[in-house]
């Protein structure tokens, strides 16, 4: 795949790099090394400045970068501009509170007594380089979701981005560099995939992290085990989103729609399986049905739009496989179903609802990465959990009731790594974010995050001489 600039609403090719070489590669490791070398000694307060300048200099970016993701992958302006804005806010996030998730944790006397030791306590120290293989839908968040606690641990970072966000990846490498980081300190790489792999197994890096497909998640991870390397994978989801009985129905079918088509569709943690108990079915589709059908669709840069267009053709091709395999098999498209007439240029597809899926069809097993929703109809709580698990991701999930037993039923058995009750499923600086099963593991974000990188030390010290006498 080229390292280009490919404008997703006109399928214009607006600007092509070419991709490092073997000598600058190599230069780039080294340098990544070698910063590391020093920047593990800096104390949080110097990390948190540097970490705050950056967050200064891209809220004053905030327009330009919105408009360049928004070019290089079709997202909405306005969520572009949001995205950046999340950025910032987790930037400053983990400037004031890294130092106090990476504290000393003292073990109890009595627990340290017994191991034989005066004391002992937890001490955190980084790891090295990390290299961060990052994906296109989230441009801006996914690096920085990364980098910033990466960077506060006292690791070094080298990003090899997604191929059709280039322009994005290069900003990144460039906005740590003019917020005063250590040469080498955070580096961007224009590589293609097949470059991954020799960056992974470099004795220099340290780790690496994933936020991707589930092929690129296996690759990573075997090359990586090959090398006995940690590693955190952020991987597909097809979250649930259960509507019970007791529900705010109109609620919830309105954040269905944004929960759906936030991203144009393309979000791993968006919901894409709306299983809707019987009671309330009928409903729930009507009102869900008219406003993913109402939806403005188009230039992404046109501040009215709604939903813009796939990342790629490729994407959108996919997209509808899946959905012409579900027709064909008897699922019913109770809007959209295909391309928007009045958009024949660029990777655009309609807001779509399909019914009536059953196991046969592609589309109940795989992710589906854009604007399409499959809704399922179940008769009690036992099938929603069993439809709902049904699936070989468990990222998120979403849950719609007031039936506090309910919650706790769903909390305990949901396959997922975070259930959402009565909202819709967002990532937050300051709680866990990450899956299980086929979605990965490992966590980003909080506290759990900041440690994923981090020499977990042990730090054991026997009873004490006793003071030599003076003189």
């Amino acid at each position: 795949m080229p390292i280009a600039t490919v404008n997703p609403a006109t399928g214009e090719t607006l600007k092509t790099f070419e991709p490092l070489g073997p000598e600058t590669i190599e230069s780039r490791l080294a340098a990544a090394h070698e910063a590391f070398r020093q920047y593990r000694t800096t104390g949080f307060g110097e990390r948190a400045l540097l970490l705050k300048k950056a967050a200064l200099l891209l809220e004053k970016d905030q327009e330009d970068i919105a408009r360049t993701m928004t070019t290089e992958m079709g997202k909405p302006v306005t969520a572009a501009r949001a995205e950046a804005a999340k950025c910032v806010k987790a930037m400053r996030w983990y400037a004031d509170h890294a130092e106090e998730l990476l504290a000393d944790e003292p073990v109890a006397d009595a627990e340290a007594k017994d191991s034989g030791a005066a004391r002992a306590h937890v001490h955190y120290r980084p790891l090295g380089v990390v290299l961060a293989v990052m994906p296109w839908n989230f441009p801006l968040w996914q690096v920085v979701r990364f980098a910033a606690p990466a960077l506060m641990a006292g690791n070094t970072g080298l990003l090899k981005h997604a191929s059709n966000v280039p322009q994005t990846a290069l900003y990144l490498g460039d906005l740590f560099h003019r917020a005063g980081y250590p040469e080498g300190c955070f580096q961007t790489l224009l590589i293609g995939a097949g470059a991954v792999e020799g960056v992974l197994r470099d004795p220099r890096v340290a780790a690496a992290t994933l936020t991707g497909s589930e092929p690129a998640g296996r690759s990573v991870a075997s090359v990586a085990g090959d090398e006995v390397k940690k590693t955190v994978l952020e991987l597909g989801g097809s979250d649930p989103f259960v509507v019970m009985p007791s529900a705010d129905v109109d609620k919830a079918a309105r954040t269905a729609v944004t929960a759906r088509v936030q991203n144009n569709g393309q979000s791993c943690i968006a919901a894409k399986r709306f299983i809707v108990h019987e009671d309330v079915y009928d409903a729930f589709t009507e009102r869900f049905t008219a406003r993913m059908e109402g939806l403005t669709v188009g230039d992404p840069l046109d501040e009215s739009t709604e939903v813009g267009p796939l990342a790629s053709e490729q994407g959108r091709g996919d997209l509808e496989e899946l959905v012409d395999d579900a027709v064909r098999l008897g699922a019913q498209a109770l809007c959209g179903g295909g391309r928007p007439a009045d958009h024949p240029h660029g990777w655009f597809y309609l807001p779509t609802v399909l019914t009536g899926i059953t196991p046969e069809m592609r589309i109940h097993r795989e992710e589906t990465f854009g604007p399409v929703a499959t809704v399922y109809r179940v008769a009690d709580l036992d099938e929603a959990v069993q439809v709902a698990n049904d699936s070989p991701f468990g990222l998120s999930s979403n849950v719609w009731t007031r039936d506090e037993s309910e919650v706790a039923r769903f909390v305990r058995d949901l396959e997922a790594g975070g259930v959402f009750v009565n909202g819709m499923t967002a990532s937050h600086p300051a709680m866990p974010f990450g899956g299980v099963k086929r979605s990965g593991y490992g966590r980003e974000l909080s506290g759990h995050g900041i440690k994923e990188f981090c020499n977990t030390t042990t730090v054991w010290r026997g009873t004490e001489p006793e003071p030599a006498p003076a003189g």
